[in-house]
């Protein structure tokens, strides 16, 4: 489903918008923040439905945008989704709260390998919400020829120029980039980070567009025919246009799951574990994978998934893929980043 048709959806269910919440004194509302295109219509309104709760939504483009309005007073959300390797960031900046998520409800039902991750040792904070990997997509229509690297993306073909499609966000980009040069994530070296900077430079002129809205319509569309991508996304695309491949590049991708919390602050706490928990229920955790296209942390959730997510060549990873989970980067890391960012984006 693409961007537009999920708008279309959703607006019977939810309220959507891009601003700071203006009612969210409504003592039996819960305000939820997530990535845009990535909240299950269906599964709101089954919440309302057996709760009462009205929901409103609003969505953001990466993580650094989430990051910015968490820290305004102003932000009023009962639930976010943060990427792994923002988790501890928010934790150190006191911008989500304990919510001892092995006592909730439904805890039990996430597999073994997700409790107690890098990233949310004692299970603290957060729960998981889906888990992918990040690479990129190739148009076959257009690119007959496919090599299984990062060097595609990264120096594209001459015909692919103008053609290629590059996620919004500086972590998302840059750790990619230090991935594809042999190079741990979260780099301090200036050196190393100099041959990231004048690698993304070098890129640039093939670049249609930096932004992670609309990627899955882009692809679709054949706006772009090279795109950095995550899979469950290129999946939705692909289902739009047969055309559409994910790459698992030789060098191997960046992984991450993305994570539900309760914001500092909230304003229905009771209402955020409600909802935490529902999502723990193995049929609700399939109706975010059916629309998102992801996978779930609950092997319970199987029997309820769509047919075509269990044969998706998306989300049947490669056993021997090298998948790097990045941590949460240091200070002086995140500056670097943002320098290099801010001198390709200028």
């Amino acid at each position: 489903m693409n961007k537009t048709t999920y708008l279309l959806a959703a607006t019977a269910a939810l309220t959507i918008g891009t601003g700071a919440i203006s009612s969210a004194k409504a003592e039996d509302g819960l305000f939820i923040y997530n990535w845009s295109d990535y909240t299950a219509p269906e599964l709101i309104r089954k919440f309302e439905k057996e709760t009462g709760i009205k929901v409103t939504l609003d969505t953001f483009d990466s993580n650094e945008t989430l990051l910015a309005k968490m820290k305004s007073s102003a932000a009023g959300y009962d639930i976010v989704v943060l990427n792994s390797d923002f988790v501890e960031i928010f934790v150190k900046q006191g911008l989500i709260s304990k919510v001892d998520a092995s006592k909730l409800r439904g805890f039990s039902n996430i597999a073994p390998r997700w409790r107690g991750p890098a990233w949310d040792r004692n299970n603290d904070y957060t729960i998981p919400y889906v888990w992918g990997v990040t690479a990129f997509s190739v148009n076959t229509k257009y690119l007959k020829e496919q090599t299984p690297s990062l060097r595609m993306l990264f120096s594209p073909p001459g015909e692919a120029r103008g053609k290629v499609g590059m996620l919004g966000s500086p972590s998302e980009v840059i750790s990619l980039a230090e991935l594809y040069l042999g190079m741990p994530p979260c780099q301090t070296d200036l050196a190393n980070m100099k041959k990231v900077s004048e690698l993304l430079e070098a890129q640039a002129p093939a670049v249609k567009v930096y932004n992670t809205d609309g990627v899955i319509d882009r692809m679709s569309s054949s706006e772009v025919w090279l795109s950095q991508a995550w899979n469950g996304d290129t999946a939705r695309a692909r289902a739009n246009n047969p055309d559409v491949k994910f790459v698992f590049p030789n060098e191997g991708v960046t992984g991450w799951m993305d994570n539900v919390a309760v914001p500092a602050g909230a304003r229905h706490p009771e209402n955020a574990r409600r909802f935490m928990e529902f999502l723990l229920q193995p049929e609700n955790a399939a109706l975010t994978s059916n629309f998102t296209h992801y996978s779930n942390a609950l092997p319970a959730s199987s029997p309820f998934l769509d047919a075509s997510l269990r044969t998706s060549t998306e989300l049947n990873i490669p056993e021997n893929l090298k998948i790097v989970f990045n941590p949460a980067c240091s200070e002086e890391a995140i500056k670097l980043m943002d320098r290099v960012w801010t001198r390709l984006k200028h």
